[in-house]
This record gives structure tokens, C-alpha cells and sequence, in this order.
């Protein structure tokens, strides 16, 4: 017996731990396969406009260049908040130092935000898929043996069948669990190394505005 037969033969219960395991895999691996398309580009992208950043002669100049290369806008945020005025108000307050740190550090946790988009789910559906499927299995083991019971013939050849199948469930939830874990562990370690770049850059462009070109 397959789970396609697991799941027609079961009840409510049995169902609905299907259809959860069912979405926690579509929407892991959909998270998946975008994340490595973004991360892909966004890799490429960061190096590229940060290289033509330096290699442009002044901020005006460096704009439309590091534009071609950004498709994910993720340096081009950074070198924006530099021109945001805030007049006024609290956000204006000490030096050009202090504001560029502000301004700078709001515009990274934006960029950083859409990179880590979907890690949540990631880690989610690795931590809590098996105890899913851990109850299915629970539950179908509680019908198998309740109906063998309830038959009044017992034996090992009865109760291997029944508690097998309902072991199926234990493999889907471990089956859902592991590529969403390993998404989230490779994906970490990419979105911690750009991030790392976006830092630095961020760093030595508010030194390059503080002190001057």
C-alpha cells in the first residue's frame, strides 16, 4: 500500500495531516527553487555594483552605473538614503556622521528584509514537518490496532500491515522536513556573505561622504 491508498483509506485526521504535509512541501520548495534564482543574481549583482560604485568618478556618475547591475536593487537602496533630507525633525539631529549612520542603517535592514524573506517558512516546515507526520503515524497506529482489536485476530502478520503503513506518514514528514533544513542552512550561509558585503559598503560609503572625496 502506497500513502495514495493510506490517504483514501484513512479519516479526517489522517487527511488533513496529508493535505498539511502536501502545502509544507510546495510552499518549501517554491521558496526553494525562487531563493536560489535570487540569491544566484543577487550574489552577482552586489559585486558588480559595488565595483562599478568605485570605478565611477563621482556619487552622480556612479548611479546610472551601479543602476545596469543592481536587478535586485539592493546597493542602489544604500546610495539613495544618502540623499534623504529630514528637516525639521529628530532624524536630522547631530552631525553628518550620525545621520548618514541612521539613514544608512534603516536602508540596510530594508534590503536585508527581502533577502531573508522566506527563511521563516524554511525554518518552520524543517522544525515541526516530522512531528506532522509523526502524528499521522501516531494516530494510524492507534486505528490499526483498535480495528485488530476489535476483529479478535491477532498476530504478527496483522499487526505488521497496519502499523507499516502508517509509519508512511513518519517518512512523508521527514521527506518534507529535509530539503526545507538544508534550503535553510545553504541559503544562511549566502544571505550572511552578502550581507557582509552590503555592510562594508555601507561603511565606506558613509566615510566617503563624511570626510569627503
Amino acid at each position: 500500500m502506497n500513502l495514495l491508498d493510506l490517504v483514501r483509506q484513512g479519516d479526517f485526521v489522517t487527511q488533513l495531516v496529508t493535505v498539511v504535509l502536501l502545502a509544507m512541501s510546495v510552499a518549501s520548495w517554491v521558496v526553494i527553487l525562487w531563493k536560489g534564482w535570487l540569491l544566484r543574481r543577487a550574489s552577482v549583482d552586489v559585486n558588480r555594483s559595488i565595483a562599478a560604485f568605485w570605478q565611477a568618478r563621482t556619487i552622480d556618475d556612479a548611479k546610472p552605473a551601479v543602476t545596469a547591475f543592481d536587478r535586485q536593487q539592493l546597493v542602489m537602496p544604500l546610495i539613495a538614503a544618502t540623499t534623504e533630507q529630514a528637516q525639521g525633525s529628530l532624524a536630522s539631529a547631530g552631525d553628518r556622521s550620525q545621520q548618514l549612520t541612521r539613514v544608512l542603517r534603516d536602508a540596510l535592514h530594508r534590503v536585508l528584509d527581502k533577502l531573508q524573506f522566506g527563511q521563516v517558512l524554511l525554518a518552520t516546515v524543517g522544525s515541526t514537518a516530522p512531528f506532522v507526520g509523526l502524528l499521522g503515524t501516531v494516530w494510524g497506529i492507534y486505528h490499526a490496532l483498535t480495528g485488530i482489536a476489535a476483529s479478535g485476530q491477532i498476530s504478527i502478520d496483522k499487526v505488521a500491515g497496519p502499523v507499516g503503513e502508517a509509519l508512511i506518514m513518519t517518512a512523508a514528514g521527514l521527506a518534507v522536513a529535509i530539503p526545507a533544513v538544508l534550503g535553510y542552512n545553504v541559503y544562511g550561509r549566502f544571505i550572511g556573505r552578502i550581507e557582509a558585503d552590503l555592510e562594508g559598503f555601507a561603511r565606506d560609503l558613509r566615510e566617503l561622504l563624511t570626510h569627503g572625496a
